[in-house]
């Protein structure tokens, strides 16, 4: 597999140095992707990135994860209108042992092949590192008018909204610049690979290495676009904010409707950098998508492959099942199998009600679907609607519209699902 090719058809390569592909054509390189730690989950955001390295293992060449240990103590300014907080280093530890684990999900780092991927952190090499010596060894080698020459540093300092650009952040290049160096003294890593927004940050990097070894000294620079959604916002994010890959923070069921609800045109381009199929199966899933976009194949495709690599196919089952409690013919089996954040997911735009126990356990239907709370517009409503089968709790259809509300009614013991007709929903919490 040719990897520069393999990211072109995918629509995944920005840009690139000269020489780059020259390099992966004649032996197996080290290459490595920059992972910012300010939180103890990748977001979807990332994953452009981390295919990138998926890809790049599978083409037979060694993959390195950095996370930033350290630089992630500084932060940024690559896209940044203003200055982040800075992280106590127990919080960046616990984030980095976090990202490990699911960067295990998408790359071979157990095997004893010799393309095998490896984590680091650039912590383990800067925290003895003083700010005497960084300055003598580092700091001479690159200066401030090449520095200030970034887009990334120039968006600050000109920006209208911005406060300006702290000494801190304006080191981060150089910090990023001595992590390439570093790596290739070390690992033999001759290529930095990121998103486009990162190209300043990488060819400080190139530009250190060759001023410090000399101009015989090769190291590359290759980027991925910054993915967007058809109407150019930005990638990953919802009115929610971020989707991301710990389930904690996204159910699998939120993570897999993402994907399901795509548009068409997004749809076909995520499926070429989001999953690992081949180019000739998603031709045969675009054309076939084509024929008919009623049936969404690329959206259900592209949401199976996503969510089954990120939590495995229990959890996209899993899913798919919740998926058809609010729009097929689930049954109150399917609704027990559901976990609490996954049931809140699956009715989170629902009407809702909160409601004291002693106001449902023991208390007649009717009286607290047409009373209590306003399930339904009148008594009468409801009465004629149970008679005619159109109401359902818990998935399973009401035939008296005066029986009593039990405990063993609620899910969970404190939920109770109410079905109007075929589309009406309304969840009640019980306190």
């Amino acid at each position: 597999m040719n990897f520069v090719e393999e990211l072109r058809w995918r629509g995944m390569l920005h840009q690139m140095m000269p020489g780059t592909e020259e390099l992966l054509s004649r032996e197996q390189v080290t290459a490595y992707v920059g992972i910012d730690p300010t939180a103890d989950s990748l977001h979807i955001g990332h994953l452009c990135s981390v295919m990138m390295l998926r890809h790049f293992q599978r083409a037979g060449h060694k993959p390195l994860a950095l996370v930033g240990g350290a630089t992630g103590m500084i932060g940024d300014p690559s896209g940044k209108s203003a200055e982040r907080n800075l992280l106590t280093e127990e919080t960046l530890r616990h984030n980095v042992a976090c990202i490990k684990r699911q960067l295990g999900r998408f790359l071979d780092f157990d095997s004893q092949a010799p393309n095998a991927a490896e984590l680091v952190n650039n912590y383990d090499w800067m925290k003895g590192y003083s700010f005497l010596d960084f300055a003598r060894e580092v700091g001479k080698h690159i200066t401030v008018n090449y520095m200030m020459a970034k887009d990334s540093v120039k968006r600050r300092l000109n920006g209208e909204a911005s406060d300006g650009l702290s000494f801190t952040e304006f080191t981060y290049q150089l910090l990023q610049g001595y992590d390439f160096l570093h790596l290739y003294r070390t690992k033999g890593c001759k290529l930095q690979m990121g998103g486009s927004d990162q190209w300043g940050n990488i060819t400080t990097g190139t530009e250190l290495i060759r001023r410090t070894l000399g101009a015989e000294a090769e190291a590359f620079a290759l980027t991925c676009p910054l993915i967007t959604k058809a109407d150019g916002r930005k990638f990953g994010k919802t009115e929610q904010g971020n989707v991301w890959l710990d389930r904690e923070r996204t159910t699998p069921y939120k993570f897999y409707q993402f994907w399901l609800n795509v548009g068409d045109e997004e749809a076909e381009r995520y499926i070429k950098i989001f999953t690992s199929l081949s180019r000739e199966e998603i031709e045969t899933l675009v054309a076939e998508h084509q024929k008919d976009p009623g049936r969404r194949i690329l959206q259900k495709r592209l949401g199976e492959e996503v969510t089954c690599m990120v939590h495995g196919r229990a959890d996209y089952e899993a899913a798919v099942e919740a998926s058809g409690i609010l729009f097929g013919k689930a049954t109150k089996e399917s609704l027990l199998k559901l976990d609490e954040a996954t049931l809140l997911s699956v009715f989170e735009g629902v009407p809702r009600f909160e409601v004291g126990r002693d106001s449902v356990v023991g208390v007649k239907a009717v009286d607290l679907l047409a009373g209590t709370t306003q399930c339904f517009a009148s008594k009468g409503e409801m009465r004629k609607l149970t008679q005619g089968g159109g109401v359902s709790i818990n998935k399973e259809k009401f035939a008296a519209f005066d029986r009593e509300i039990t405990a063993e009614d609620l899910i969970d013991g404190k939920y109770l699902l109410v079905q109007r007709g075929k589309k009406n929903y309304f969840l009640l919490i019980v306190k």
